[in-house]
């Protein structure tokens, strides 16, 4: 599902804005340096790492998500985008295999469905927000009982 605006405030076409986050999560499941697709000023949110401002803490931001996974792939076949303006949100399924070595796939684990929210003008990522549970191994059963 694709919403376009025609009125983005940016450049770039709402098939350039698409393209930027979709080869952000191809290199991420590659492995591949992606920091060169930020703005230096970049704006990054993750859930249990915080908000971060510019691309020196987006680093830091990703060694310490880097630790939480062993390997990641999204379905991109599945993605469901939403654009609009420089915005450029979407959801999308993932499976992989966490740090400890437990495997998670959406729709068979609790981990795996996440959302990201993107701003992008110029061929550079501004801003992304991640929203997803980052207990990937389902590890965190103290507190959430019917995952035990």
């Amino acid at each position: 599902m694709t919403t376009i605006d025609p009125a983005p405030t940016g450049t770039d076409s709402t098939e350039q804005r698409k393209a930027v986050a979709l080869e952000y999560l191809k290199r991420l499941d590659r492995g591949d340096d992606f920091f060169e697709l930020f703005d230096e000023h970049v704006q990054f949110y993750f859930p249990k790492v915080g908000l971060t401002d510019g691309i020196e803490a987006l680093r830091d931001a990703f060694a310490k998500i880097g630790s939480l996974l062993k390997g990641i792939k999204h379905d991109y076949a599945y993605f469901n985008y939403v654009v609009s303006g420089d915005t450029v949100v979407i959801e999308g399924t993932s499976s992989g295999q966490a740090a400890d070595g437990t495997e998670f796939r959406a729709g068979v684990t609790h981990a795996g469905r996440w959302c990201d929210v993107f701003e992008i003008r110029g061929g550079k990522i501004h801003r992304l927000f991640v929203y997803l549970d980052p207990d990937y191994a389902g590890a965190d059963t103290q507190r959430y009982g019917w995952l035990s």
